[in-house]
């Protein structure tokens, strides 16, 4: 398999997971969660890590740097200081046109 075919491979089924994550343990309860809540609950299952360098622009989880503040507020794509969640073992897997995923923040 061509590295094209096996980044799109991973990018799909990333999204997959991450279309699984939905809101978590406040929803049972009716509550309705932050971003950043729904981001920490999923941390602490410890079935997802961060994933610094590999999210589009305005499709981060948390963390974008200076002047931004959470979810959604990335301006550029593949920011080495933004992070999405994947699920655990599979962010140094993840290439995009910048480069892999990394586990810290990277500078880009």
């Amino acid at each position: 398999m061509s590295n094209r075919s096996s980044s799109l491979f991973v990018a799909g089924a990333l999204a997959a997971a991450l279309a699984s994550l939905g809101p978590v343990a406040a929803s049972a309860h009716g509550m309705k969660m932050t971003p950043p809540q729904k981001t920490m609950e999923a941390l602490h299952t410890g079935l997802w890590e961060k994933c610094y360098g590999v999210a589009l622009a305005g499709q981060n989880d948390c963390y974008a740097g200076p002047g931004t503040t959470c979810a959604g507020t990335s301006t550029r794509n593949y920011a080495g200081n933004a992070f999405k969640l994947v699920p655990k073992g599979t962010c140094t897997a993840i290439h995009t046109p910048d480069g892999s995923g990394s586990l810290t923040p990277i500078a880009r």
